[in-house]
Order: C-alpha cells, then sequence, then structure tokens
C-alpha cells in the first residue's frame, strides 16, 4: 500500500471514530433558588434574584430598596395561581413587573412601573410568580408576553423545566 493510500484510510478511521464519539448535549442553564433565566425569539437572559414567597417576603418586595444591580431582581412566587396587582408605595426605584403563568409563560409586562406611586397595577388572572427588575430592561431584552422563565418553583409543569 503507498505511503498516501495508508494516510488516507488512517485519515478515514480517524474521521469515522470521530462520527460515532458520543456528542455532549448543549447544557441547559443550571436551576439555582437564586436565579431567574428567561427565554424567547431575542435570546436569553439571566437575572439572580431574591425569592418572595411568603405573604409578609411578598408584602415587603422591593420597598424601601434604593437601588439595584443591573442582573438582580425579585421573584414573587405565590401558592398557587391566582389574580395579582401590585402598588409602588415605598418603592424607590422604577421596576418592570413580569407577570407568569404557572407554566413560566409571561402573560403580561408592566414597564418602568413610576416609584412611589399607589395605582393599582394588574397581572391578571392565574398569574403565578412575578419578576421584578429594573425599569427599562424588559424593553432592552425584549421580554414579553410569550417569553419563558425557568425557575425550581415553576416544577415540571413549566414550559422551560428544571
Amino acid at each position: 500500500m503507498s505511503h498516501s493510500l495508508r494516510r488516507s484510510a488512517r485519515t478515514a478511521a480517524a474521521l469515522a471514530a470521530l462520527a460515532l464519539a458520543p456528542v455532549a448535549a448543549v447544557a441547559e442553564p443550571a436551576c439555582r433558588d437564586d436565579t431567574v433565566w428567561l427565554r424567547g425569539d431575542w435570546g436569553e437572559a439571566r437575572f439572580r434574584v431574591e425569592v418572595a414567597d411568603t405573604p409578609e417576603a411578598r408584602a415587603q418586595g422591593l420597598m424601601f430598596v434604593d437601588e439595584m444591580p443591573r442582573s438582580e431582581g425579585m421573584l414573587f412566587v405565590y401558592e398557587r395561581p391566582q389574580r395579582v396587582s401590585f402598588w409602588m408605595k415605598n418603592t424607590l426605584i422604577p421596576l418592570d413587573m413580569i407577570f407568569a403563568d404557572r407554566a413560566g409563560v409571561v402573560r403580561r409586562v408592566h414597564a418602568e412601573a413610576v416609584p412611589g406611586d399607589t395605582t393599582p397595577i394588574p397581572g391578571g388572572d392565574g398569574i403565578f410568580v412575578v419578576l421584578e427588575i429594573n425599569g427599562g430592561l424588559a424593553e432592552r431584552f425584549g421580554i414579553a408576553p410569550g417569553t419563558e422563565l425557568r425557575h425550581p418553583s415553576l416544577g415540571e409543569e413549566a414550559a422551560w423545566p428544571c
């Protein structure tokens, strides 16, 4: 066998071995209690969150917080899907409120809630989680109805489960 034929045979064998080698799956973002992932046709975003999953924590929310890093927020988690409404009393920074159902699918976004405003901000019926982030970020990222959230609180019923 000529030298170039042996090299071609070795190359073909190496390529065949590569073709049969297991391919690593694309890793899903890690699910953690302190992180919410969002995805849509615009891409993905991640926010480090404090979880408010008790009536007391939800009542306190982000009141009296005078600044919040861009990549942080608060995730309000309810015991069951329900009608929710928020206000901005004692809230010092503008917020975007992202209302999602039991599957973690965004149903409504309220942009740029005004600090101190006591006007009710309805989220609608069947809301299970609400993500509050700095005002203007939802529009900047493209977060809109249909966006999917990923967080352990959504469980296996989520559109994008952990």
